[in-house]
């Protein structure tokens, strides 16, 4: 049997699995049709972008495990305009919940990206404004990019995983997912064992 590698574009208010929590709950099931494949790490139910899904469980634990330090990259909208003290912090790093964050690339993008609008859409307070944060991690805590933003003072509004390594969404639509290419494996730095 040859694994499958599958992108996918995760809408908010997904849940990042197969099997329903409870029956409000929408899942991975409402999208893909492909049996046995899983996804590789997660993106919360509030969170959006690119998700990784695979049956090759050896590529699902080198993507999912710290010691390989895949750098996953976010657009963040986060409340308020961060200022270059803030952005410092995040980039040495954050005290969240008795742990230190590694470094990261962060940087304030200078224009808002082309993302459509979200469903529901983020609150919106006019005596609030919001920017755009690009955030490039090597760890995986849970909630890490929200809780990092937040330490900071600049709260998290939407979230939205746009590359894992070389694996970019670019113009996948919400709730579209397609075949990872051989170059895009190639380009994690796997070959895989079918």
């Amino acid at each position: 049997m040859n694994n499958r590698y599958i992108i996918f574009h995760k809408p908010y208010g997904v849940l990042s699995q197969f099997t329903q929590e409870s029956p409000k709950h929408i899942t991975l099931k409402e999208y893909i049709d492909v049996p046995n494949v899983y996804a590789v790490g997660r993106l919360d139910w509030d969170s959006e972008g690119l998700l990784l899904l695979t049956s090759d469980g050896q590529l699902q634990h080198r993507l999912a495990h710290p010691r390989f330090g895949h750098k996953r990259t976010y657009w963040a909208q986060v409340e308020r305009i961060p200022d270059v003290d803030a952005i410092h912090k995040l980039q040495t790093g954050v005290e969240i919940q008795d742990y230190r964050t590694a470094p990261a690339q962060v940087r304030l993008l200078l224009e808002e990206p082309s993302v459509g609008q979200r469903t529901p859409p983020i609150r919106f307070r006019q005596s609030i404004p919001t920017a755009w944060l690009e955030m490039t991690l090597t760890e995986g805590k849970n909630r890490q990019v929200r809780r990092m933003t937040a330490a900071v003072g600049f709260p998290t509004l939407r979230l939205i995983r746009v590359s894992i390594g070389n694996i970019q969404l670019q113009d996948l639509a919400p709730g579209q997912w397609r075949e990872l290419t051989p170059l895009e494996l190639k380009r994690l730095n796997y070959s895989p064992e079918n």
